[in-house]
């Protein structure tokens, strides 16, 4: 270690320093590789004479030489980036980030240089070249979230090319300012989805692209460009006249369906269905979208139920919860916006269990003998366990 850094303390593989000198560059204690492992400072308390040097340094070039690469092949590694960016000048660290769990790369990763200079030398030279076969992705590491949340200079391109790629359309969209990020969308298999995505610094630049780009042809296509829309604002603003509606009465049929949804507007198709369990369910399609959203306003959570069944609940002392029994109506949703609604609910409701993806374990072709204690002593030297069950049948 250098002479004025002295150890202070060594607790679940992190350990912290004590230096003498005040204003040390981080760069002089940024990497160290001791027995194959790669080692990682941080100052816990940075005064602002540091961020101020850096800043002017930097030129106000975001993240002090800090570069953001993605699209990384899974089998890369932190001593290939370091071949890599260390030929265009001397690197501080490199970080790929990994699962918690699995240890496997995410895609993408970090690398810190001493000087901003070799950051923007690497940022012009070794954007989209080729890392294990794939074109790496680099762009300034932006850790302040509010500037990628905000959507400020962010862009949507759609009805690209197929053949178009992320260096192609970073060289269309270039010429109109700064840009933070750029992106094709992929499927699994690389190939592109036919839209992409372009974030700039400032607005004013993302507005002129859109001026001068939209409906212009790029490849054999005309291509769409407009202002970037989060999800949720998406969904919230999109016209629909197909309706979707659930907890119908068991007697419900045709004639009931256009005698609650008719007066709503006109109707050009409508189908009643069941599901497994015999529960009633319909879609309805309108001609005019106004007629839809009015549909949904007048009818969601009304209660269809007679006195007479909702004396009986009461009688049973069994009341069902509001959901099981209030009218649904709302926006027919596709099949891929049902499959991303039913993720984001699964994932709320493991985080707020505090259960973690990844974690349980499937062990099979036990012996007979096998028992919870045996097996929770088979698996203990690994880490702590909250459960353990062998599981046994009638006999």
């Amino acid at each position: 270690l250098p002479a004025h850094a002295s150890l202070r303390r060594a607790k679940k593989n992190r350990i912290s320093l004590k230096t003498t000198k005040k204003g040390l560059p981080l760069s002089q204690l940024a990497h160290l590789v001791v027995s194959e492992r790669t080692f990682v400072f941080s100052l816990r308390k940075v005064g602002p004479t540091f961020f101020e040097a850096e800043m002017a340094a930097a030129g106000n070039v975001p993240q002090f030489a800090s570069l953001y690469i993605g699209d990384l092949h899974p089998d890369t590694t932190e001593a290939m980036l370091h071949e890599i960016f260390s030929s265009v000048g001397p690197v501080g660290s490199i970080r790929i980030c990994r699962d918690s769990v699995t240890r496997k790369s995410l895609g993408y990763g970090y690398v810190n240089f001493h000087s901003v200079s070799d950051a923007e030398r690497a940022l012009d030279t070794l954007n989209y070249s080729s890392i294990k076969g794939r074109a790496c992705r680099i762009m300034w590491s932006q850790r302040d979230p509010s500037l990628r949340k905000s959507g400020l200079g962010n862009i949507f391109v759609k009805n690209l090319d197929r053949n178009i790629d992320n260096k192609a359309l970073y060289d269309t969209f270039s010429l109109f300012g700064n840009i933070l990020s750029c992106k094709v969308a992929c499927d699994a298999n690389g190939k592109s989805r036919g839209y992409g995505f372009v974030h700039y610094e400032t607005g004013e630049a993302a507005k002129q692209a859109i001026e001068r780009v939209n409906n212009m042809q790029i490849g054999d296509k005309q291509v769409e460009v407009q202002a970037f829309q989060k999800r949720t604002e998406r969904d919230s603003g999109k016209a629909f006249t197909n309706v979707y509606a659930k907890n119908l009465p068991a007697d419900f049929d045709e004639e009931k369906l256009k005698g609650m949804f008719g007066p709503f507007g006109t109707i050009t198709s409508s189908v009643i269905m069941e599901d497994k369990l015999d529960r009633k369910f319909c879609f309805v399609n309108f001609e005019a979208p106004e007629s839809a959203a009015k549909a949904v306003e007048e009818l969601n959570g009304k209660d269809l139920r007679t006195e007479e069944q909702k004396n009986e609940k009461k009688d049973e002392d069994k009341e069902d919860k509001p959901e099981d029994y209030l009218l649904y109506v709302g926006r027919a949703l596709s099949k891929a916006e049902r499959a991303r609604e039913f993720r984001e609910k699964n994932a709320s409701t493991e985080q707020a269990s505090g259960r973690a993806s990844g974690v349980n374990l499937y062990i099979k072709n036990l012996d007979e003998n096998t028992t919870d204690a045996s097996l929770r002593e088979l698996f203990e030297p690994f880490g702590a366990i909250t459960s353990c069950i062998a599981m046994k049948d009638d006999k």
